[in-house]
């Protein structure tokens, strides 16, 4: 995959090009951010541009190299997942192994990859580090996890950190858009994730719509009769695996209330429910603006509750309870 197909991370990409032009890349790289944030296809476009025989700073994606790359079966790239819960010390072992082997037979590039690499041992990442101590200008190491603060101190100083970062909400929606994925679920996926990844993955999960569906129906029913939303709640929540998912939920009445300051404000370009337009316009004033502000904060004090294991139908039924006007 060539770098100009991956949406953001300006940053992380123009440190990798830059050291690609110069031919002074790193030894071992770090890249850390959250979930979804390409982490993985930067990695395997920084691998290929490496090993390309045509591009300095990216890959063409047509030689041999390339192809062998997207093919998934380049024998130059090793990559590390964790074996069950943890990436244990004979996986690093076996590494070194295959390594020092292919040193004495070929004067290419090397990479591996080290995905969730936070979940090394400490006796795989103390193994890891006397790799890393003896840095061989063929062998290049990319750390990826999505928290590098996990990592050992010895071993972050001895790799040149990559962050990655949250793609904003509007530069991921046209691109899920125009996969052909459904444009009222998106606008909601993107503010609750990090990534174009995260957001499809969330968009695909059958729940997700279900989840949309209830809360706009307690949005509306709370706003006139609270005892049919707390009908609705006892029917389509607790009595159905939908109650697994309430912290969402209350993230999506989050961005439904932001919408009603939004339509307040005449700022319809920022609506999140944009199938709602119409609801949102005839009640969005039926509340001052600090008002809408406040139900933001309840929301966000439920979702809080449930973080400190109170029962979830008891406190989305004090959620909606909050709501009702007096």
């Amino acid at each position: 995959m060539s770098f100009h197909k991956i949406p953001g991370q300006v940053q992380a990409k123009r440190l990798l090009q830059n050291g690609l032009r110069s031919g002074n890349y790193s030894h071992a790289y770090i890249f850390h951010g959250p979930p979804g944030t390409g982490k993985k296809a930067t990695a395997m476009s920084f691998a290929q541009a490496l090993l390309c025989e045509q591009q300095q700073d990216d890959s063409c994606g047509e030689c041999i190299e390339c192809r062998k790359v997207n093919s998934g079966n380049h024998t130059a790239i090793q990559t590390i997942v964790p074996d069950g819960a943890a990436i244990k010390i004979e996986q690093i072992r076996e590494l070194q192994k295959q390594f020092s082997y292919r040193n004495t037979t070929s004067s290419a590039v090397q990479l591996y990859l080290i995905y969730e690499a936070e979940k090394m041992t400490v006796s795989a990442a103390n193994s890891l580090l006397k790799f890393l101590e003896e840095p061989n200008s063929r062998i290049v190491a990319i750390l990826i996890t999505h928290n590098g603060q996990a990592l050992l101190p010895t071993v972050r100083s001895r790799a040149q950190k990559v962050p990655f970062v949250p793609l904003a909400p509007q530069q991921m929606a046209p691109l899920l858009i125009a996969e052909g994925l459904s444009s009222p679920l998106v606008q909601a996926a993107v503010h609750l994730t990090a990534g174009m990844e995260a957001a499809k993955e969330l968009v695909q999960l059958n729940w997700f719509a279900e989840i949309r569906n209830v809360m706009i129906q307690l949005a509306q029913e709370s706003s006139g009769d609270i005892h049919s939303a707390l009908l609705t709640v006892q029917q389509k929540l607790t009595k159905s695996e939908l109650t697994e998912h309430v912290d969402t939920l209350l993230d999506l009445f989050v961005l439904w209330f932001k919408d009603m300051v939004h339509m307040q404000w005449d700022r319809k370009q920022r609506i999140v429910f944009i199938d709602q337009q119409e609801y949102l316009s005839k009640h969005a004033f039926s509340r001052d603006l600090s008002e809408w502000v406040v139900c933001m904060q309840k929301a966000m004090e439920a979702r809080n509750r449930l973080r400190s294991h109170v029962n979830a139908q008891l406190a989305l039924d004090s959620f909606l309870v909050s709501m009702e006007r007096r």
